[in-house]
């Protein structure tokens, strides 16, 4: 059952058939225009959105919501180390329509920290070790007004929100096309379970097409 002192979490992602979020050069693109449609219209319903420092490094994404409108929609970044680059794109939209959150840990430089909050963005300090604890920085966004939180996250970042049972609702839409590579990134990294009997369960909602796209919609047991 969904925790209420915590904002209601929906993983959502594109891959490959054989579980690649990107390709060993970085390559994403596994959603149809259409689908992409459906993945904004999903942001719109959404308070935030949160994704690791990595993706934000490598893809430099804005974290918007097109095609629809918003009243306001925080990009959370979870950044152990604050790490995120100051002329990221995040920094050029509207700062009251698209806030900007950071999370760090106690250890991330307090300079960098300093400068990130110059730079307009909230900062959260919160961990103790290399790791952002996430389920501070949940409570901290519901504090926030935050009630709906849309995980775009890599690999790693969403198998620490699936350990931690942080998610209730796993959408991936499924692309016609396999690209393998032993570095190239999947779904859910992090150190994995070591039996299948220990592995995150979920629940087949729905099932839809879309463009060239499979989309499967599940849910877990924190719902």
């Amino acid at each position: 059952m969904h925790d209420k002192k915590r904002p209601y979490v929906i993983l959502n992602a594109a891959m490959s058939l054989d579980g690649k979020i990107a390709t060993i050069l970085g390559d994403s693109e596994f959603s149809s225009e259409e689908d992409w449609k459906r993945v904004h219209k999903l942001r719109s319903g959404m308070d935030a959105i949160m994704v690791g420092i990595n993706t934000v490094i490598q893809d430099n994404p804005k974290l918007y919501v097109k095609y629809y409108e918003t009243a306001r929609f925080w990009r959370i970044i979870i950044d152990s180390q604050s790490r995120t680059p100051l002329n990221a794109k995040l920094f050029q939209m509207d700062p009251e329509i698209y806030p900007v959150l950071i999370a760090v840990t106690n250890k991330a430089p307090r300079s960098k920290v300093e400068e990130l909050i110059d730079r307009g963005a909230h900062v959260i300090r919160t961990g103790k070790g290399e790791k952002v604890d996430l389920r501070v920085v949940m409570t901290n966004l519901s504090k926030l007004g935050i009630k709906k939180v849309l995980l775009e996250g890599g690999g790693t970042l969403n198998f620490s929100m699936l350990k931690e049972k942080l998610v209730d609702e796993v959408i991936v839409a499924i692309a016609p096309v396999i690209v393998g590579g032993k570095n190239a990134i999947t779904l859910v990294e992090g150190e994995g379970f070591e039996l299948v009997k220990k592995g995150f369960n979920l629940q087949l909602e729905h099932i839809e097409q879309i463009d060239f796209n499979i989309v499967l919609y599940f849910r877990t047991k924190c719902s």
